[in-house]
């Protein structure tokens, strides 16, 4: 149960990584203001707790009014009782959208609460973590990069094909990586909302921490509506502690299906 939750945020980021280069992206974003994303999460077939991905309004107070896009995952009744989960993150990303700002996460999971902010200094070439009162640690940033929320979204702005692999680079504030992901092929999902066709996309569990480096047969898959909004809609993955799933069961705008 511990491990479930600790690797539920790779769940979400760390399987949309699906470009070699950084292009520019479009003019028009595929999400808007006020998108909603909301999951059910099972481990096995026991339902865990929620989750939900948010497009906020733009901020003000940051440069040319970045975008802010928060994640929030939480327990149920059922799970509270072994490992309760109330956890908020939150990304700042610049309005053309072509690089993370800011990242901060309130993480509270079992006895775990943490307080998380990096800061993304590019005129530095360095990202700045912080956690709780602890003394900042400094991590090299070769150009830009997207904290572990944005590149879900930055994934979303460009064409998703069939059978390619590709990298992209991402850095958390304490490590900078490219993660490999190889895409597979269309395929029809059954979900509450309605049948969908999606693209799986499998990121290298070599590339991965947490768990995941600790289940020798682990396998994680994501799956990508094959429109033109790409909404990650199922994730699946299976690691030391078992088979846990994430389903999309509500989304506003609606799915188109």
């Amino acid at each position: 149960m511990i491990r479930f939750f600790y690797s539920l945020h790779s769940l979400f980021f760390i399987g949309s990584f699906l470009f070699a280069d950084l292009p520019k992206p479009p003019d028009t974003l595929p999400f808007i203001v006020g998108e909603r994303l909301e999951y059910d999460l099972k481990w096995g077939f026991f339902p865990v707790g929620s989750a939900k991905m948010e497009v906020l309004a733009k901020d003000p107070s940051m440069p040319n009014g970045s975008l802010l896009i928060r994640f929030k995952v939480r327990t149920n009744s059922f799970a509270d009782n072994f490992y309760k989960v109330r956890t908020s993150i939150v990304s700042t990303v610049d309005s053309s959208f072509t690089r993370s700002l800011y990242y901060e996460k309130s993480q509270h999971e079992g006895s775990t609460t943490r307080n998380i902010t990096v800061s993304y200094d590019y005129d530095k070439g360095e990202a700045v973590y912080t956690q709780n009162n602890d003394s900042p640690i400094r991590t090299s940033i070769p150009g830009p990069v997207f904290d572990p929320l944005s590149i879900a979204y930055y994934f979303r702005l460009f064409p998703l094909q069939p059978d390619t692999e590709a990298h992209i680079p991402t850095c958390d504030g304490k490590k900078f990586r490219q993660i490999v992901v190889r895409a597979g092929k269309k395929e029809k999902l059954k979900l509450p909302l309605g049948k969908v066709i999606a693209i799986s996309t499998i990121p290298s569990l070599e590339n991965l921490g947490g768990v995941f480096n600790k289940s020798p047969n682990g396998l994680l898959k994501v799956w990508y509506s094959a429109d033109h909004r790409k909404l990650p809609v199922r994730i699946s993955s299976k690691v030391v502690v078992g088979r846990f799933t994430a389903t999309l069961v509500s989304a506003f705008p609606p799915l188109d299906i």
